[in-house]
């Protein structure tokens, strides 16, 4: 087995798959002369998310508050306050695709809120990794097969195989919605139908085979 010829081989799967979560962002924001009002506002105006995001139930898979910020205006010169600005922001991560686009909609409706997303990804564990894995260790054999047979030799046993890494790139396909450009339009709720974007997944591997015996004449 020491002496045998060895063929060194990469492997590589490409696949697009569908998505299988959507991230998108909704951030309330407040602003007043009077710092007591902007923190009653920012706090209504979160609250008026919360139960948004309440009604959507299972569709939603998780949530989490992000940065809150309130910070003072000030005049360019001196420390006078002019203003109190604040805003909190919220991530929210969707399972159930044809109840987002409403979801967001609605939420963008409310009163300066902006809605920014949706980000569309995989879960960490998802068989489409798995699936390109395998797939990327078949095509190593096969051109491992390949090169062999083109010498008159067939693949022995396998000496090595490195996972030389798989991915996905998270695909954004980003809108900005917000309260001031104009609500619903009369007549009805608006809609918004929204296409997933897929999922690129990659994987490679490398490969070390024996062969047997060349025929070189």
């Amino acid at each position: 087995m020491a002496d045998a010829p060895v063929v060194a081989v990469r492997g590589e799967a490409y696949r697009e798959v569908a998505p299988e979560l959507a991230e998108f962002t909704v951030t309330a924001t407040a602003r007043d002369r009077d710092r007591e009002t902007t923190l009653t506002r920012l706090a209504e105006r979160a609250a008026a998310v919360r139960v948004l995001l309440d009604s959507a139930g299972p569709a939603i898979e998780r949530r989490e508050t992000g940065q809150l910020r309130v910070w003072p205006e000030t005049k360019r010169s001196g420390e006078r306050v002019v203003a109190y600005h604040g805003t909190v922001g919220t991530t929210v991560t969707v399972t159930d695709f044809t109840a987002l686009g409403e979801l967001m909609l609605r939420l963008a409706d409310q009163d300066q809120v902006e809605v920014s997303g949706p980000w569309w990804s995989l879960r960490p564990d998802s068989p489409a990794y798995r699936e390109a894995r395998r797939a990327a260790i078949a095509d190593a054999l096969a051109r491992a097969r390949e090169y062999a047979e083109a010498l008159g030799a067939r693949v022995t046993a396998l000496l090595e195989l490195a996972d030389t890494g798989t991915g996905a790139q998270p695909m954004l396909a980003r809108s900005a919605f917000g309260k001031g450009a104009g609500g619903p339009a009369a007549g009805g709720a608006p809609e918004l139908e929204l296409d997933p974007r897929p999922q690129t997944v990659q994987a490679a591997v490398e490969a070390r085979f024996t062969i047997s015996e060349p025929v070189l004449g």
